[in-house]
């Protein structure tokens, strides 16, 4: 499985490399739903379903999308490990902050 780095800022925007939100979000259309330790994320296939909108942050094409409202009111900012899970179809992003040298 192929693993990103996100960011989540202390204003609660979690931001998207360009390559991942093109591949797995192309309508730029999600649903965040909290399972246990993790946060997925669930691509949408159109505006009629709803969620949640990604919002191009540069010219580069990176996205950022407001989330939280959705997390536990104890997540700090900070980068997060996200993997793919085809098997659900859901970017699968762990709640537990990743160490800045490793980010």
């Amino acid at each position: 499985m192929e693993t990103w780095l996100l960011e989540l800022t202390a204003q609660g925007y979690l931001h998207l490399p360009a390559t991942l939100a093109q591949r797995y979000f192309p309508t730029d259309l999600l649903v965040v739903l909290p399972r246990g330790d993790e946060v997925w994320l669930v691509p949408l296939c159109g505006p009629a379903a709803g969620g949640l909108l990604l919002k191009q942050r540069n010219a580069r094409g990176d996205r950022s999308v407001l989330i939280w409202e959705a997390l536990p009111p104890d997540v700090m900012p900070g980068w997060r490990r996200a993997v793919w899970d085809a098997t659900n179809g859901v970017l699968r992003m762990t709640l537990q902050p990743v160490a800045e040298e490793m980010a």
